[in-house]
This record gives C-alpha cells, sequence and structure tokens, in this order.
C-alpha cells in the first residue's frame, strides 16, 4: 500500500524546501506531491471528493505566519480543514508556527534571530520523537515564536529560545529544521543580512560533529510516515 503525503511548500521563490523534504520523505511506499502555495496552487480540501493524500508536511517561509498575505488566509482556512478531518499534519519551521496560529495559538516576533546548530530538549514521550535523545542538535532559523499554543495542544520540545515541537490530535509542528543538510545550512546563512560578525559566528556552528548530529533529527521523519501509515489503518474521522 503506497502512503501518499502532500508537501505545501510555502517558501518564497527558487528554494531548497522541496528538494529537502522530497528527499527525507520519498522512499518505498511513499509518494509526495509538492504545492507552491505562495504562488496560488494548493491542495484539494480535505472535505471534498478530490482529495486523496494520507499526510501533509508544510515546509519554512521567508514570511511572518501573521502577514496579511491572501495565500496565507487561504491556507489557514484549508489547513483548519484537514485538522478537523484527522489529516495527519507535520508543520516545520513557519509551518510549525502557522499550525499553531491557524488552530487558536499566538506568534509573535522575537525581536532577534535563532540561527545556526543549537540544542534541543524534549519534553516527555511521543511517537514523532521515537529513538531520538532527550536533547539532541538541529538546525534553527527563524525570528518568529510560537508564544501561546492552541487550546488543548501538547508541548513536546523546547530550548532557551520557547517552545521548539508541539502536538494537537494528528497535528505536529517542530520549529527546528530536521530536514537541512549542511549545503543548506550554508545556503541560509549565505541569504542573511545580520552583520560580518554574527554570521560569522553562525558559520563557526556549521562543523563536521553539529552536522553529523543533527541527522538524529531526522528521524523526525521516519517517525511521521509510520504515523501517517499506521493512522491510516484506524476508521477516518468526517467534516
Amino acid at each position: 500500500m503506497t502512503t501518499e503525503i502532500a508537501i505545501v511548500d510555502a517558501s518564497i521563490g527558487e528554494t531548497p524546501a522541496e528538494r529537502n523534504l522530497t528527499r527525507e520523505l520519498d522512499g518505498s511506499h511513499v509518494t509526495t506531491t509538492t504545492y507552491p502555495v505562495s504562488e496560488g496552487r494548493f491542495p484539494p480540501s480535505a472535505a471534498g471528493d478530490a482529495w486523496r493524500y494520507d499526510g501533509v508536511v508544510i515546509s519554512g517561509s521567508q514570511t511572518s505566519v501573521y502577514d496579511d498575505e491572501s495565500w496565507i488566509h487561504e491556507l489557514t482556512a484549508w489547513a483548519r480543514d484537514a485538522h478537523r478531518a484527522d489529516v495527519p499534519m507535520l508543520g516545520i519551521c513557519w509551518g510549525h508556527q502557522f499550525l499553531a496560529q491557524a488552530l487558536g495559538g499566538r506568534v509573535v516576533d522575537m525581536g532577534e534571530y535563532e540561527l545556526g546548530y543549537r540544542v534541543v530538549d524534549r519534553v516527555g514521550d511521543d511517537p514523532l520523537f521515537a529513538d531520538v535523545s532527550a536533547s539532541f542538535t538541529a538546525f534553527q532559523t527563524h525570528s518568529d515564536r510560537v508564544a501561546e499554543l492552541p487550546p488543548g495542544a501538547i508541548e513536546l520540545a523546547r530550548n532557551g529560545r520557547g517552545l521548539q515541537a508541539f502536538r494537537l490530535g494528528s497535528t505536529y509542528g517542530v520549529q527546528f529544521h530536521p530536514e537541512y543538510d549542511r549545503e543548506t545550512a550554508e545556503w541560509v546563512i549565505g541569504n542573511k543580512d545580520l552583520g560580518a560578525d554574527r554570521l560569522q559566528s553562525v558559520r563557526r556552528t556549521i562543523t563536521d560533529e553539529n552536522v553529523a548530529a543533527a541527522r538524529e533529527a531526522s528521524r523526525v521523519f521516519e517517525n511521521y510516515r509510520r504515523i501517517v501509515a499506521e493512522h491510516g489503518r484506524r476508521p477516518q474521522r468526517t467534516l
């Protein structure tokens, strides 16, 4: 049985988002379809007959989730329908913030960037973090954060900058980037305008040791695929 996952690519312009997510999600018995939502291309509604996906992954973006953009408003309505239909969703960075806000949480400007390889601490146990250490390394690049979780959501991970992962029903969000490789980390830093000293300090986090350690965080994708497959064996909730 093949699992079909919709990749909601919220990035703007040419980015590594689709390449990275396709690499981590595609595989034996898993296929993906990418929708560049910032260009106005959306997956079908989970409430309609055209819906065929078992799960959804929402990427990062250069925007803020609270920006007054028509595509963000449209995606909000779409995501709420998918959540009500109990579709397993995984939001990454912007996607994490977006899902938190769409489902009733609050996202705020941090006033600074968290950038580079950082340590994240798990809070409790959840299938999304199976075989992931209690403290693990992952790449971060964000200047907004989830300040309040949606009602009923459970915190799954955090670090010194705040919330790093949550779950609400079948919806998950992770603030860190489990899909980033060294090439992407260097690309992101090269596109930040933060001053030479700050960028140099961030570049010093891109070491062989940190890049190798961060591969542990990518187990989130294997675990998510397992969650989606097991979810597909359960009776589905309808809108």
